[in-house]
């Protein structure tokens, strides 16, 4: 395998300081997807509530995110990425994509969810962090191929946060006077901006979900160990998904989403109790404080999407 330090000489300890910077870029590339996937569900939920009078408080609440918490959120989320091993978080993915599947399900033909859309932001950073690591994988160059990509995702950020600003401090404005274009656009074609994340949501998780299986599979030897740890990750799996279906027609108050992590990462916790390895308990804690971390900096926005 091939990095930026092939060419050093191979000291101790350099491969693994390469291996950290691979995944420190892996992280924030998964972190800048997740920022790029907030800043446009701001950017619509904003819009939303300019529609309706009533709904002047939430649209006071997001104009009132400080912008400079942003590069705070994608630091951290960073971190947790980088620390979060693969297959854990190739656990994350999975989980998700199958309670999306069946949430999706329960919405009817033609409906979407962007309160789905916001609960899959520690998932959609963890998909995209395996997605890299299985391309990736014995790749020459590696180190300078995730840089090349950690910048492009860290300007396509930067853009959307500018717009989402531009949005929140001069949209009412512009769209009256109709001389911004960025503006004008967004009045014609802003109520498409769910089905455009729908569609790019989807893309990434289903490459993200083929590389969390073969990310999973590559660490048995045998079709029986894998049969071992699959069949009691896809009842716990299954057991998640009702669970959860059945809470949410319960209960439609905002401290169900936390009770749901809660659940989810339990659930995971004891199932790696009993068929996983000593790595995997410390990366599932890290795995709830992201997915924390995600929900707390969104909380505005997910109030938004509940009384939509």
């Amino acid at each position: 395998m091939f990095s930026l330090g092939s060419w050093l000489p191979a000291f101790p300890g350099l491969a693994w300081g390469w291996a950290l910077l691979d995944a420190l870029l892996q992280g924030l590339v998964g972190a800048c997807a997740v920022s790029v996937l907030c800043s446009l569900l701001k950017i619509y939920l904003y819009l939303q509530c300019l529609k309706s009078p009533e709904r002047q408080a939430e649209k006071e609440a997001i104009k009132a995110q400080r912008a400079v918490l942003e590069p705070l959120h994608v630091l951290v989320l960073t971190g947790v990425l980088a620390l979060v091993g693969a297959r854990v978080a190739a656990l994350v993915v999975l989980e998700f994509s199958l309670r999306a599947v069946s949430t999706l399900l329960s919405l009817g033909k033609g409906s979407h969810s962007t309160h789905l859309y916001l609960l899959c932001q520690y998932s959609l950073g963890c998909g995209v962090s395996c997605a890299l690591s299985f391309l990736l994988e014995g790749a020459p160059h590696r180190s300078s191929s995730l840089a090349l990509a950690a910048g492009l995702a860290g300007l396509l950020a930067l853009q959307c946060q500018r717009l989402a600003w531009h949005v929140c401090a001069l949209y009412e404005l512009h769209s009256q006077q109709r001389y911004c274009g960025l503006c004008i656009l967004l009045l014609a074609d802003g109520h498409r901006v769910p089905g455009l994340l729908r569609r790019a949501l989807a893309v990434a998780f289903a490459v993200a979900d083929v590389a969390a299986v073969q990310l999973i599979n590559q660490d048995f030897l045998s079709a029986t160990e894998a049969l071992r740890f699959w069949t009691p990750l896809t009842i716990c799996y299954a057991l998640l998904v009702v669970y959860m279906q059945e809470e949410a027609r319960q209960s439609a108050d905002g401290g169900l989403v936390f009770r749901t992590v809660l659940v989810r990462m339990g659930g995971l916790f004891i199932l790696l109790l009993t068929v996983g390895r000593w790595s995997d308990i410390l990366h599932v804690q890290l795995s709830l404080l992201g997915e924390l971390w995600c929900l707390l900096r969104a909380g505005v926005l997910l109030e938004s999407c509940r009384t939509q």
